[in-house]
């Protein structure tokens, strides 16, 4: 929801804000945008090449997902770049795409850690301990 109602987002952890900025300038500060393909298994190694060439940057594999991945600068022309050496070497893949991160990922690339999100039911547990604890006048 942020990504969309959101001019402006602090990123605070232990009470301290530590980045500020908008959505896309969150994103680019912690990696811009990535190419993605997955492939069956035997294709593993030729998209590894394919994406290194494209992206210029290191591959990134998953084995067990068959996930090859790179960061990219050029975007949907390295998208493009890329599905035209798969076709050329007949390879089909399962999926192929652009991922820019989310924020749950900025605030992890920036904190070490995941958010902590406290429930309702907890913090009404706790505005209840405040009450009980405070002394009538």
């Amino acid at each position: 929801e942020a990504d969309h109602l959101a001019d402006e987002i602090a990123v605070i952890d232990h009470g301290k804000v530590i980045a500020r900025g908008t959505s896309d300038s969150l994103k680019k500060q912690v990696g811009g945008e990535k190419l993605e393909i997955i492939v069956e298994n035997q294709h593993i190694n030729a998209v590894k090449e394919i994406v290194a060439k494209v992206s210029g940057n290191a591959v990134a594999v998953d084995e067990s997902l068959r996930s090859i991945s790179a960061p990219v600068t050029t975007g949907s022309k390295a998208l493009i770049e890329a599905a035209k050496l798969l076709d050329d070497q007949g390879i089909h893949p399962l999926d192929i795409g652009l991922k820019r991160p989310s924020l749950d990922d900025v605030f992890l690339s920036l904190t070490g850690h995941v958010a902590e999100v406290e429930s309702a039911k907890d913090e009404a547990t706790d505005a209840g301990k405040r009450k009980r604890g405070r002394k009538s006048e």
